[in-house]
């Protein structure tokens, strides 16, 4: 296995010396003198605008034209708001082009019915749950992503089961004439039957019962600010308040659930995000570069004294030949104090930072690094045309690929968690599927350090 983790870094950084992006120099130029779109019944005209790298005025060389119509069409899909996008363009006289967009819009109000899992991912709710159907919460959330035309995005949800919930949340993109200020409010209050309040030999341990009294309350609220400079980059200052309540049982079941032995964290929390999103498709990438990182500072007055931390991901995306993809996929976090109260330190395995492999498993702690490698080879590409009108073209692509994860956490106070303070890592193969609405499913067998093989099933992106 380490022969083929050092034979693979070899590869990956040959082939991001080797991968370049050509564009032509030559024949001649010509200048933009204007930008036609149609298709957008509901899509505000000067919102696709914005996403373009070409403006009128702009003089561009002859021969990069082909480039560029391929550039701007991944930045109109990135907007997710397009089932079809194809471009033209036209001469005008001998130095002039009229550059055509005709775009088939999505449909945008879409009522989403929710089936989530009380557990970690489905594997856990599978395997380690036994499929139980009380630990799953089902409900509706309608969202519009693109009210009013305008690429705002208004959502409402409703969820009853396993937790019970009622959100809202509106975010408008671009406030100033320049369109690069936004702002967005969110909303929401949640409760359940059952929670977890301790981990024990690396697994979430459960109190209360599902037919039983509420034993978890949690309520918040908050603003953002957004300001987008240019295309890929964008920055978030969100402000929220945060309560949380646990019944008198959690607290004798784990006196460090929150500080102090307290029944209920109240805090204020400031978030800063910056993301750098140089990527082809923000859903699933291929190639280019990604940098998302954040910084938080929390303070309670009730549970919680002051937290700090720091999260960092950053990803290569390359294709050293027609077909083949390589990947490089970084995340961090850096935390303070290292004496926080058990809420407030998960690390690996709670959420999308996991090492592949380890899906069953849950390791706290405070500072952790993440790294995943892919290789993977395009062998199906293909789009449908379907008679339905927000579904007319209906894309499905199909991914083989083989990996190598590594991850490590520290914790001070390891207890029973042999995982924390130890170096994780697996080698696997998967298949992923990328279909119509930005849809993912991955399918992957991994073996971990353990020795334990495994087939794992996930909905998100690596």
């Amino acid at each position: 296995m380490i022969r083929f983790f050092i034979s693979y870094i070899i590869f990956l950084a040959i082939a991001s010396v080797v991968y370049g992006q050509q564009t032509g120099n030559g024949g001649g130029a010509r200048v933009i003198k204007e930008i036609k779109v149609d298709g957008n019944n509901i899509t505000k005209t000067r919102i696709i605008l914005r996403e373009l790298s070409i403006a009128v005025g702009q003089r561009v060389p002859s021969d990069s034209v082909t480039a560029l119509i391929q550039q701007n069409k991944l930045r109109l899909f990135n907007l997710q708001l397009f089932n079809e996008v194809d471009q033209e363009t036209m001469s005008v006289g001998s130095d002039s082009l009229v550059w055509h967009i005709h775009v088939k819009e999505r449909w945008y109000v879409i009522p989403t019915a929710i089936l989530q899992f009380a557990d970690r991912n489905i594997n856990t709710w599978w395997v380690d749950q036994n499929h139980d159907m009380e630990r799953v919460s089902a409900g509706l959330t309608v969202t519009d992503r693109n009210f009013r035309g305008n690429l705002e995005a208004l959502s409402v949800t409703l969820q009853a089961g396993y937790t019970q919930k009622v959100g809202v949340s509106y975010m408008l993109p671009y406030i100033n004439k320049g369109q690069t200020h936004g702002f967005g409010i969110v909303a929401a209050a949640a409760r359940s039957n059952q929670t977890y309040y301790t981990t024990e030999n690396n697994k979430l341990q459960f109190a209360g019962l599902y037919s039983g009294p509420v034993v978890w309350r949690q309520a918040e609220g908050g603003v953002s600010y957004v300001y987008r400079p240019a295309y890929a980059r964008r920055h978030v200052l969100q402000l929220m308040y945060r309560e949380m309540h646990v019944a008198d049982t959690i607290v004798r079941l784990n006196h460090d659930f929150f500080a102090d032995s307290s029944d209920r964290a109240r805090f204020a929390e400031i978030n800063y995000r910056y993301e750098y999103n140089g990527v082809d498709n923000w859903s699933y990438s291929l190639t280019g570069e990604k940098l998302v990182a954040t910084a938080v500072a929390r303070a309670g007055w009730r549970g919680l004294n002051m937290q700090l931390f720091t999260t960092v991901e950053a990803g290569i995306f390359r294709r050293p030949l027609p077909h083949w993809y390589v990947s490089a996929v970084v995340r961090g976090r850096l935390m303070a104090p290292t004496t926080l109260p058990y809420y407030f330190r998960n690390g690996l395995g709670t959420q999308t930072d996991y090492v592949r492999g380890y899906e069953y498993y849950v390791t706290d702690g405070y500072q952790y690094g993440l790294v995943r490698l892919s290789l993977k080879r395009e062998l199906f590409n293909s789009t449908y045309s379907l008679p339905v009108r927000y579904f007319t073209a209906v894309p499905v692509r199909i991914y083989p690929k083989v990996f190598f994860d590594a991850g490590y956490i520290n914790n001070p106070t390891p207890r029973t968690n042999t995982l924390v303070n130890t170096l994780q890592y697996s080698v696997g193969v998967g298949l992923d599927l990328v279909t119509f609405y930005d849809m993912k499913v991955r399918f992957e067998y991994a073996r971990n350090h353990l020795g334990q093989n495994g087939l794992y099933l996930h909905f998100n992106s690596e």
